[in-house]
C-alpha cells in the first residue's frame, strides 16, 4: 500500500506543481481581470491541494521531488510560443484547459487503476484532485 500512496502522491504534486507554474508563466500575458481572478483563484487551491500532499507525504519519512529544472524551462518556453501571436483569454484558457486535461487523465488512469490500492486519504486526496481540475476547466471554458 505504501508503495501506490507514494506513486499517487508523486502524481498529484508533479501536477500541482505543473498548475501552479503555468499559472505563474500566463500571469504576466493577461490583461483580463476576470480570468486573472480565476486564475489566482486556482493557484491558491493548488497551493492548498500541495499542503496536503505534503501533510501525507510526512507520513512516509518522504519529501516530495522537486520538478526538474528543464521541465520548467521547457514549459514556459511552451507557454511563450504558444502565445507569441494571440494573447488573448480565449487562448490563455486554451492552454490551460489542454494542461489541466492532461492532468486529470493522468488523474483518472489512477483513479481507475492504482487508488483501490491506497489509503483512504491518498484515495480521497486523488478524488478531489481530479474534480477540482475538471471543476478548473469548466470554469475556463467560458473564456474560450
Amino acid at each position: 500500500m505504501e508503495e501506490k500512496n507514494l506513486k499517487i502522491l508523486k502524481e498529484i504534486h508533479k501536477g500541482t506543481v505543473m498548475g501552479m507554474n503555468s499559472i505563474s508563466f500566463v500571469a504576466e500575458k493577461l490583461d483580463d481581470n476576470e480570468l486573472k481572478d480565476n486564475l489566482s483563484f486556482q493557484y491558491t487551491q493548488y497551493g492548498q491541494v500541495m499542503d496536503r500532499v505534503n501533510k501525507l507525504y510526512e507520513n512516509y519519512g518522504e519529501i516530495p521531488e522537486e520538478k526538474n529544472i528543464m521541465n520548467k524551462v521547457m514549459g514556459w518556453t511552451g507557454v511563450q510560443m504558444n502565445t507569441i501571436n494571440d494573447k488573448s483569454p480565449s487562448k490563455i484558457a486554451e492552454i490551460m484547459i489542454e494542461g489541466t486535461t492532461m492532468g486529470i487523465i493522468e488523474g483518472r488512469k489512477l483513479i481507475n487503476h492504482e487508488a483501490d490500492q491506497a489509503s483512504k486519504d491518498v484515495r480521497d486526496l486523488l478524488n478531489n484532485f481530479v474534480t477540482f481540475q475538471e471543476n478548473n476547466v469548466e470554469q475556463l471554458k467560458k473564456f474560450l
